[in-house]
Order: C-alpha cells, then structure tokens, then sequence
C-alpha cells in the first residue's frame, strides 16, 4: 500500500496587547482551505510549498493528504469559540484520512487563545492522540515561537527557521521534509535536549542576514550543526515578546538520532552563547521627533523609520499616527509614505470619491489603549484594491488581499489607508497605491526587522523609533501580568546556567510504511 502523509497548517501570531480579539472571521478573510484545493493553492508557497515539491521527489512516491489551511494575520488573541474550531477542523480532517504514516504540519508557535495560552502544545497533543505513538509527527516553527514542553513532548521533531527577516519560510518546509524522511524510510530515532531560556530578545538587530552580529552567528551555528549527520534539526526560538502567557520564554532545541549527549552538549552551547550575548539585542531608539529631524537632515535619499511599537507583523492593530503626527509639521521634497488601518476611513473614502478633500479622522480607534487620534486634511488620490504576491520576508509566493483601500494626500505626505492589517511595510503595498517607496523622502515601515530585507540595501539611513504601541520595542517598559518571574531583561538572572531535559520521540519504534 502507497505510503500516506498528512499535511496541514495553522499560521498565526498572537499579541495579548492588541484589544482587537481574532475570530474564524479573521482565518478565512486570509484564505481557509481544505484537502485537495489546499494542495493546488499552495504548491509552490512558504513552508506547505516546500512540503510537497520535496515529497513529491521521493521516490517513494507517497500519496499526499491535505487536511486544512488556517491562517490568520498576526493580531490579538483569539476567542475561544476560534480555538476550538481550529482544534475541529484539524482533527475532524485528520480522522477522516486515516490511516497514514506521517503527518507533516506547518505551525508558527506563538498563538493564544482565551483559556488556551498554548495553542499549538494543545493541537500537537490532540494530534498525536488520534494517530498514536508510532506515527511520526513533524512541525515547522517560526523562530518566534513560544515553544513549550507539552509541544516537545507531543512531536518527534520541530523545525525552526533560521533567518530573520524570515527568507528561508519555503526553505523550513524542505528541512522539515527531510527531517520526516530521516525518520519514516530512514528510521531515525529523533531525541531532543530542550532548554526554556529565562528571557526575550528585541528584534530590531536580531538580523542574521548581516555578515556580522550574534544572528548571524547564531544562523550560521546551527546551519552548521544540522549539516551534521547525526543531527535532525537546531533550533533558536528567541520568542515574540508581546505574549503576556504563563510558559512565555526562548528556546533553544537540538534533535539528533539517538544521541542524547551530543543533543544536550549543543543545546548547553548554543543557549549559554546566547544568555550571555543578550545585551546584544539592546535596540538603540529614537522619539518620532528625533527620527523626523533625522530625516530632515538628510533630504536626498530614503529614510525609512521602523515603527515597530504598531507593527502588523508583529500583531499591533496597524492604526497608530504617532509619527504621522510629527511628519505633517514639516514640508518635504518628495513623498513620504505611511499607512494606517481603517474599514471606516476607506468607506468614507468610496462615497466621497477619489478627488474629494476633506477631513479624516486617523488613528486610535483598533489601538485604543496606546493610540492617539489626529485630523488629516487631505485629498483622496485613489482608490484601489490591495491584491499582490509577497516575496521576501514571511513569504514566497504568498498570495495577499488587504481588500478596498485609499490614498490620502496632504502636501507630500501620503498616507494608504487599508481595509485589513496585512504587511504594512512590504514594497508591493505602497507600489499598488501608485508610489514607488524607493523614491520616498521618507517610510514608515511597520515592522521590527523584517523590513530590512526590503529597504536596507537602497536606504540611505533607517532607525528605530520608539512609541506608545501594542508591540514595543522595549516592551519590558510595559505592564505583564501572567509571565514567569525572573525573566531578563525585566530582571537581572545572575548564574543562570542552562539544564536541558531530554525528550525522546514517541514513535521511536520501527516507523516504515508496513509498519502501521
């Protein structure tokens, strides 16, 4: 009988500080889809892509089973109702294909839910309750996860990405491919040293894509190690910080086959380098004023200012006009460009037509707890529909719609006011709205780091900034209730040295097709 692999995915980022819960509303506004439509839509895209072109050239030859595609864009934590109809639908799909020999799941690791803090932990333990013990069970992790026991304990293996800004999403789906081979035909016996690491790092230079700086080492570290055959995978999961939930933390995660010594001895390493490199990630900030003035000084070329504090991708609510609020005190020479999330300000756009000028209210009202609200008087530009295909950071050949949106228009300053949060930062956005953002006197750039994948090459000078929002840069400023204590950089840990636990996998007997 033809071997049988499960494929599925569950993709979203939660920030507790966003007031804006996500629903089943938000996962299917991105595109649910199930089975054999999910095979097609996603047969070249981001970590699914990789799955099935690397078990399409087995030669083996194993019959593909889609369950389900849920994803949602990163926003606020999710209802319990979603919870548990993301817990449906994985499990109601899975039971209906049995058997199989494997199941191969692309999940990111950060998402919350009310009463569910550790969403993924639940699904992967449900997981491996309907296929058993001997079944390989095997999942691709955003470097941000949020990785707990429980998801340790559930899987044989998990397969982190290694760069940020996150370029290699596609490439996590062929390692994680090949880690399933390793153990289903190969018969590896996957056996983990797993490390919680007491602290959360910034991202904003956190950027492995540099020739130089603790990422790129990092990067390079555990590039090296898997290359090691008789290592599966390693992992550094430096966590997205704004997940106020009680087993918050980084990780770090070494798979080999059957070595738990060597697994523990590199898990030591890499989180000892990392705990006392942490000052490190330290971002150097600036007001909005003083980013402002800094792009004044420099009128010939791009500036692109990071506001990190009301990044889409890190799950902030997309409206924030902090540094709005500064741009328009100023003339300038050529168009700045910046973007705001408002349903309600692209409705008013369409009844009163591209052309019209008016007032617009922008700002604080999906980020009601930081945000501040100003008047924009402008002209409406255009209207238009934001459809494009994102390549780069958090995609390849990744289909977006951030639906009906505007440009408004005061002076040089433009702002693209969309209908749904999506990546605010991404070149494709801004070219949809009519500008090129490379010929911008200034960006804003919704996101930590990510962006640099875009702008760092043609950027004459990027910064920082810091401002009120739900995804802060120094988010150790900012009240959490349920984390655990100590936790760096909230507090100073002295002598903390790592202790990994062992895991060995649950399906560490025979793992062969003819073996189920």
């Amino acid at each position: 009988m033809a071997m049988r692999i499960a494929l599925g995915q569950i993709w979203q980022e939660t920030n507790t500080f966003n007031p804006i819960r996500t629903t089943r509303l938000d996962f299917e506004a991105f595109g649910v889809s199930r089975g054999d439509e999910m095979l097609r839509q996603m047969a070249t895209t981001n970590e699914l892509g990789g799955f099935l072109q690397s078990l399409r050239k087995w030669p083996e030859n194993p019959e593909l089973v889609g369950l389900c595609r849920l994803p949602a864009w990163p926003a606020g934590t999710a209802t319990a109702e979603t919870f548990e109809w993301i817990k449906e639908e994985v499990l109601s799909g899975l039971k209906k294909v049995l058997p199989v020999d494997a199941v191969l799941l692309a999940l990111h690791g950060s998402m919350a839910a009310d009463l569910h803090p550790d969403v993924e932990g639940e699904i992967l333990e449900a997981v491996r309750q309907v296929i058993g013990p001997k079944i390989p069970l095997v999942s691709t992790l955003d470097l941000h996860a949020n990785i707990t026991p429980r998801m340790v304990a559930a899987a044989d293996a998990m397969v982190l990405y290694h760069s940020i800004p996150h370029v290699d999403i596609y490439e996590t789906g062929i390692r994680g491919a090949a880690v399933l081979r390793r153990i289903l035909v190969d018969g590896a016996k996957p056996t983990t040293a797993f490390v919680k690491v007491p602290a959360s790092f910034p991202a904003e230079k956190a950027n492995s894509e540099l020739a130089t700086g603790m990422s790129a080492e990092f990067k390079r570290k555990v590039q090296a190690w898997e290359a090691r055959p008789e290592v599966l995978s390693a992992g550094l999961a430096t966590v997205q910080p704004w997940l106020d939930i009680p087993e918050f933390g980084s990780s770090v995660m070494i798979t080999t086959n059957d070595n738990p010594a060597l697994a523990e001895s590199l898990c030591k390493e890499l989180a000892s380098e990392l705990w006392a490199r942490r000052k490190e990630y330290l971002p150097e900030l600036f007001t909005a004023e003083e980013g402002v003035q800094k792009a004044l000084a420099h009128p010939d070329g791009l500036t692109v200012l990071s506001d990190a504090a009301d990044a889409t991708t890190s799950g902030a609510p997309g409206d924030s006009v902090w540094i709005l609020r500064e741009l328009v005190k100023h003339d300038w020479p050529r168009p700045v460009l910046l973007t705001v999330v408002s349903p309600e300000v692209v409705q008013k756009v369409e009844a009163l037509g591209a052309g019209a000028e008016d007032v617009f209210s922008l700002g604080g009202v999906r980020d009601n707890r930081f945000g501040t609200r100003i008047d924009f008087s402008a002209k409406v530009e255009r209207l238009f529909d934001a459809q494009f295909t994102l390549s780069g950071h958090i995609g390849k050949n990744l289909p977006i719609n951030m639906g009906r949106c505007a440009v408004l228009r005061q002076k040089n300053v433009v702002v693209v006011v969309t209908s749904r949060s999506g990546p605010h930062f991404a070149p494709e956005l801004f070219q949809a709205s009519g500008y090129d953002p490379f010929e911008a006197s200034v960006l804003i750039a919704k996101s930590p780091c990510g962006f640099r994948a875009a702008y760092a090459a043609r950027a004459a000078q990027i910064f920082s900034i810091r401002a009120p929002g739900c995804a802060p840069s120094d988010f150790w400023n900012y009240e959490y209730t349920s984390i655990p204590r100590p936790l760096w950089p909230w507090d100073e840990i002295p002598n903390w040295q790592p202790q990994p636990q062992i895991y060995r996998a649950p399906s560490t007997a025979n793992n062969s097709a003819n073996n189920r």
